[in-house]
């Protein structure tokens, strides 16, 4: 599958229906989702693989794993909702994805790659910590997205826990204006992919 082929395949994962701001509901741009799982697919660390999504949202980092061969994808989010969501777009698209409503400190299963896009802790702080704890107890590999700025934190966090981020790549992110504190119509903010080993 080519990267622009995955891309438009991603676009049709739904957006969230009434976000949560205290979730930081902001669904990954599919351009974004696609590179980074490129990435991730070019590493091995996709294709035949056993793959979490943390956060999944209404489903794009599980939905691209499958489309990009995954031999098992389970996504894990605590809104209802976004799950409801992500539930119907793999089912209009063929994909045997288990998706599961819990908070990320329930999840219990192991997989060969963690592929995340964790609050950023703007609005509740530290959210990020508890998405990185998880990916780094469950995962043997990690893509996780943060914002750019916090980068030496991430690898530090890592760090300290034995592990290392080998790779990153920095992106522009487009946030729309969500909710009613937004003050843009759009806002563009460095963010950053990291590959955790």
């Amino acid at each position: 599958m080519k990267k622009r082929t995955l891309e438009i395949a991603l676009e049709k994962v739904p957006l969230f229906i009434d976000p949560d701001p205290a979730l930081e509901q902001y669904r990954t741009p599919a351009d974004i989702a696609a590179d980074i799982l490129f990435e991730a697919y070019a590493a091995g660390d996709i294709k035949n693989k056993t793959v979490i999504d943390l956060g999944c949202g209404t489903g794009m980092f599980s939905v691209g794993a499958k489309l990009m061969g995954a031999k098992k994808v389970n996504g894990y989010d605590l809104s209802e909702t976004a799950v409801a969501l992500a539930v119907n777009c793999s089912s209009h698209m063929s994909l045997d994805i288990d998706f599961d409503i819990c908070d990320v400190e329930a999840v219990e299963d192991h997989a060969d790659t963690v592929i995340m896009n964790p609050p950023f802790g703007c609005q509740t702080r530290k959210a990020d910590r508890r998405f990185l704890e998880k990916a780094l107890e469950c995962g043997d590999c990690i893509y996780s997205v943060h914002m750019a700025s916090t980068l030496d934190f991430v690898q530090e966090f890592v760090r300290e826990r034995g592990r290392h981020a080998v790779s990153y790549k920095i992106y522009k992110y487009s946030i729309p204006h969500t909710f009613p504190f937004h003050k843009d119509s759009e806002r563009i903010v460095d963010i950053v992919a990291v590959n955790i080993r």
